[in-house]
């Protein structure tokens, strides 16, 4: 892959040796240079046994101060909850006639599907569909609710999935680079604070081993979330 000269510079300028969380967060707003609001994304490298399934990660943060970004919702529900889950802003609600035509088109294209506990047999249907794109509600990232419509302000206020991969590493945004610096920081720690909470009881040693932090198109920073 090429490397462009913006990037190039930007990495010049950043240090070698691990930052602090403001310093990361003020390199990262300082060298991003897209023409675009770059979403500053950090990625956690954990002491994680993830062929242990008790070990893997799978929660939820509600960011304070939001992701910046606008998330697209369907919603699988029947009667009331379906007028109330799009009151809420759900761009997509239905009930089984939903599912009949995900299952016809072969895709879904949102950012989030939540459910009520009684739909998921229809739901549970579309796994391979749904499956591949990580859209299948979860009643550990409540997506899987009888209250859809607090499920969805809830998502479309900043509440993300934190879940590690085959590798052990969590991937996140925490906001835009457009954002305060203290903004950024809360959102981080809050981060933090949920990851340090889910850490496996059979999880042994360190567990946070290594952060990084980035902008979409930004060199990656060593982060040092003890300083």
């Amino acid at each position: 892959m090429k490397i462009g000269k913006k990037y190039k510079i930007a990495k010049e300028a950043i240090p070698a040796e691990k930052q602090s969380i403001s310093d990361a967060i003020s390199l990262c707003k300082n060298n991003a240079s897209a023409n675009f609001d770059e979403s500053v994304d950090v990625a956690f490298s954990l002491g994680i046994d993830t062929k242990d399934a008790e070990q893997n990660i799978r929660t939820t943060v509600s960011l304070p101060n939001g992701t910046g970004r606008d998330v697209k919702i369907a919603v699988f529900a029947g009667g009331e909850a379906l007028t109330e889950a799009e009151a809420a802003g759900a761009e997509i609600v239905g009930g089984k006639e939903l599912a009949t035509k995900v299952a016809s088109e072969q895709k879904l294209d949102v950012d989030i599907v939540i459910s009520t506990p009684e739909m998921m047999a229809e739901v549970g249907q579309l796994g391979k569909i749904l499956g591949p794109q990580g859209l299948m509600p979860n009643p550990k990232t409540g997506t899987v609710t009888p209250n859809v419509a607090k499920a969805v302000e809830d998502f479309k206020k900043g509440k993300v999935e934190i879940k590690n991969d085959k590798l052990g590493n969590v991937h996140l945004s925490i906001g835009k680079v457009s954002f305060d610096e203290a903004k950024l920081a809360d959102n981080f720690d809050e981060v933090i604070a949920v990851l340090t909470k889910a850490k496996p009881s059979s999880s042994k040693g360190e567990f946070i081993k290594n952060v990084h932090m980035s902008s979409t198109m930004g060199p990656s920073i060593i982060v040092d979330i003890n300083n």
